[in-house]
């Protein structure tokens, strides 16, 4: 018998040993790809590189002078506007919406749409413009031939100060997350799925709104798969999680996290707690009153029984090593912004070891973590390639108008914050928040706010009242709006319609929206703005 017990426990042990040397193979093209951006930095550290540039920037950054410079026609928001157009109609034209799901595609739109940019500046713009990477700085254009000087700094004002820090985090997040199952079939009463939005609404501020929203929308599709009325729970869901949860930390929606690359501290947004609070609590208790005596008594008795008998509690799988982890991107985004002095010191972390550290974290998830947990995920890297695809070309298409509203924003008729907070929630609603929050912050900062305290050059009191939180919350409440106004609704939308729940259209899901929070966002108007 002993010798039974060693084999079977040699046995179990050679087996683990080969699962780990599988999971460990199945990851290790994004490992290696990992770790050799870890030797690039570390090399480039060698070299002095990154410090360098980290003392440019903190130099700058005491020296930093205004300057009026020609903006663009207004022809050159063209590839903009194209740009969200596409975004917004081309899924959902009958001949476009297959070519439409290619990543490769959306990638050629989006590029194309980028390098038609750079043309016009490399080509067509006479005048200097001002660089933002590694500082402050004014370019000139050449005086004959191509400007290249000037192509280069738009690429570096989009790509290498905003689009790299931004996707890093998003991929980090989506990725680590992802690593992390519950599973389970908790009896669907309204107490239980009001519970669900409340725990997503609060881990969307920590863990982003998509990694929210793809940790919790399976288990509540599963706890509600014996239910017929399942339609508003979804719609709730992108209300809360993947949208209005999400406003407390720069982590938790992307316009906030560029909102934090543009110099807003990244623990200014819990100031909006109240914000926060009114709106969720107000969505909470709407959706418990609609399911508690509206969806949950028209459920057939049938329904209700087997609802009562199959139940399974809930499991958690890939919390270790992926919490901790997910600790480590919080703490990583909140302390190492080379613009600002690690708290205790006068040292400046050196020019993308936040994202360095970023992807270390990420190799560590995928080495450490078990693939199967990924698999009964159905985990991939579509989404996020998709947000990669499209936002490089938004951020080099965004420029001119950047350029435009820091000149002629103060023309604009928005001299409110209940202005910026309608105008920024109503663009966010029918194009992506984030370019949206980005146009209207440098519009906000082109304002003559004297005697007003600014954050990041936007008012936070004064006679104006508090611009950066109008916007902030435009831009992240509104998103709910339509199934276009954040990444994770219509990732939500596609996950409860292949789970068997029948979502409203388009237009359907505007009038849920018009009739929910429309007049929940005229009572935030009323008391905070």
């Amino acid at each position: 018998m002993s010798q039974l017990v060693t084999m079977f426990e040699g046995r179990e042990m050679a087996t683990g040993r080969v699962s780990g040397v599988l999971r460990r193979a199945a990851a290790s093209p994004l490992v290696l790809a990992v770790a050799a951006v870890l030797a690039a930095y570390a090399a480039a550290l060698a070299m002095n590189w990154p410090q360098a540039a980290t003392d440019a920037i903190v130099a700058a950054a005491h020296a930093k002078e205004a300057h009026e410079h020609q903006p663009p026609p207004f022809v050159m928001v063209l590839p903009f506007a194209l740009l969200l157009g596409a975004i917004a109609i081309l899924p959902l034209l009958h001949r476009t919406e297959h070519w439409w799901e290619s990543n490769l595609h959306k990638f050629y739109v989006a590029g194309g749409l980028g390098l038609i940019t750079l043309a016009y500046y490399a080509l067509w713009h006479h005048h200097a413009i001002e660089r933002h990477f590694l500082g402050h700085a004014v370019v000139e254009p050449a005086r004959t031939g191509i400007s290249w000087q000037l192509a280069w700094t738009v690429l570096q004002n989009a790509i290498l100060a905003d689009f790299v820090p931004f996707i890093t985090l998003l991929f980090a997040l989506y990725t680590i997350s992802g690593g992390i199952r519950i599973e389970g079939d908790l009896r669907a009463h309204p107490a239980v799925n009001t519970a669900f939005l409340a725990v997503g609404g609060l881990l969307a501020s920590f863990v982003g709104t998509t990694g929210a929203a793809m940790l919790l929308i399976r288990p509540l599709l599963e706890t509600n798969s014996e239910r017929k009325h399942v339609k508003h729970t979804v719609i709730f869901f992108i209300f809360v999680v993947c949208n209005c949860g999400g406003c407390l930390l720069p982590l938790g929606d992307p316009p906030l996290f560029l909102g934090y690359l543009q110099g807003v501290d990244f623990l200014w947004t819990v100031s909006l707690w109240q914000e926060w609070l009114v709106v969720n609590a107000a969505l909470l208790a709407i959706y418990y009153i609609w399911d508690r005596w509206f969806a949950y008594p028209h459920e057939t008795p049938p329904d209700i029984a087997r609802d009562e008998r199959l139940t399974r509690r809930l499991q958690f799988s890939g919390l270790l090593p992926n919490v901790p982890l997910l600790a480590g991107v919080i703490l990583a985004v909140g302390l190492l912004d080379p613009s600002k002095a690690f708290p205790g010191t006068h040292w400046h972390p050196w020019l993308y070891l936040r994202e360095v550290v970023l992807l270390a974290l990420v190799g560590l998830s995928l080495w450490l973590g078990n693939p199967a947990v990924r698999a009964a995920n159905k985990f991939n890297y579509g989404a996020i390639l998709e947000v990669a695809a499209l936002f490089f070309g938004i951020f080099i298409c965004m420029q001119p108008a950047l350029q435009m509203l820091n000149a002629y924003g103060d023309r604009l008729p928005l001299a409110q914050a209940w202005h910026f907070f309608w105008a920024t929630g109503t663009l966010s609603s029918v194009l992506d928040n984030a370019p949206t929050y980005l146009v209207f912050l440098e519009t906000a900062r082109a304002l003559d706010v004297q005697g007003a305290s600014t954050i990041a050059g936007v008012a936070v009191d004064g006679a104006r009242g508090n611009l950066l939180a109008a916007i902030s919350l435009g831009a992240v409440f509104m998103g709910a709006n339509t199934y276009i106004g954040n990444g994770p609704n219509f990732m939500v939308k596609t996950i409860a319609e292949k789970a068997g729940v029948r979502m409203p259209s388009f237009f359907g899901y505007l009038l849920y929206s018009g009739c929910i929070l429309l007049p929940l966002f005229i009572l935030v108007t009323l008391v905070f703005f």
